[in-house]
């Protein structure tokens, strides 16, 4: 399965980057920022209107190249310009062509929360993001154990960090609930065979209390996708391929928003 041979290769990965940046050190560099708790992912995600996670992605193992001229900081400052809530950066090189230097460049240039988007599996990762000056990490709660998301959680939250727990069914959001999730993510990708229904999200949102905030990521391509998630009380959607395949990215932001 593609997610396995995504972990495996980030576990080699982050082993080699250790080498080169042992984890003491990191958490010496971490030591000295100043940890601001006051959690702008979060808060962007708990307006009364629906919020958008507007993503700044070059390909998937899906669908290839999905951006030839890539400019990860041009396109972070466009979504802020057109009226996005927040980014997600993708820092996985393999199989996404990501780089954690678009997430700290991006993070340089616009002033919205980010979400460090990659297959964390080590502690490490998550003192990195926060080096990375991400505002949020991805947790995946399938290659995650209970303990795992629970401790990366708190970790995360201690860095001043928001974590997105990412669940695919009724499981994993009860695994993510009980490790105290404060933001949960339903993927309408499954991670397993990469097909999509949208319905993930619908279906599973009445297992999710409402003082947890609600995500519904991937496949959403038109206004009426979310008329029916609003519909549903989900609090933000994160939308990838169909904002860096347009050409107009104004344009298509503004109708998916009617």
């Amino acid at each position: 399965m593609i997610l396995d041979e995504i972990v495996d290769k980030t576990k080699e990965r982050i082993n080699e980057r250790k080498k080169e940046y042992p984890l003491e050190k990191l958490k010496e560099d971490v030591n000295k920022l100043k940890i601001d708790k006051t959690f702008p992912f979060e808060e962007t995600l708990k307006t009364k209107s629906l919020s958008f996670i507007c993503e700044v992605k070059k390909a998937s193992p899906s669908k290839g190249l999905i951006c030839k001229d890539f400019n990860p900081v041009k396109i972070a400052q466009e979504y802020e310009k057109i009226g996005a809530s927040a980014v997600s950066v993708l820092t996985e090189p393999y199989f996404f062509q990501g780089d954690n230097s678009y997430l700290s460049n991006i993070a340089d240039n616009i002033q919205l929360p980010i979400l460090r988007k990659d297959f964390v599996i080590d502690e490490y990762m998550i003192y990195e993001a926060k080096i990375l000056k991400a505002s949020a990490v991805l947790l995946i709660a399938s290659i995650l154990t209970e303990n795992q998301l629970k401790e990366y959680i708190r970790l995360a939250r201690s860095l001043g960090l928001s974590a997105l727990v990412e669940a695919h069914d009724k499981e994993e959001i009860d695994k993510s609930l009980n490790a105290g999730a404060k933001i949960i993510g339903v993927n309408n990708r499954n991670l397993k065979n990469f097909t999509v229904n949208l319905n993930n999200s619908i279906k599973l949102r009445r297992y999710v209390p409402n003082n947890i905030l609600f995500i519904s990521e991937s496949g959403i391509k038109n206004n009426q996708d979310i008329v029916n998630l609003r519909n549903n009380n989900v609090n933000g959607v994160l939308i990838g391929e169909t904002l860096m395949k347009a050409k107009d990215k104004k344009t298509t932001l503004e109708e998916l928003k009617k």
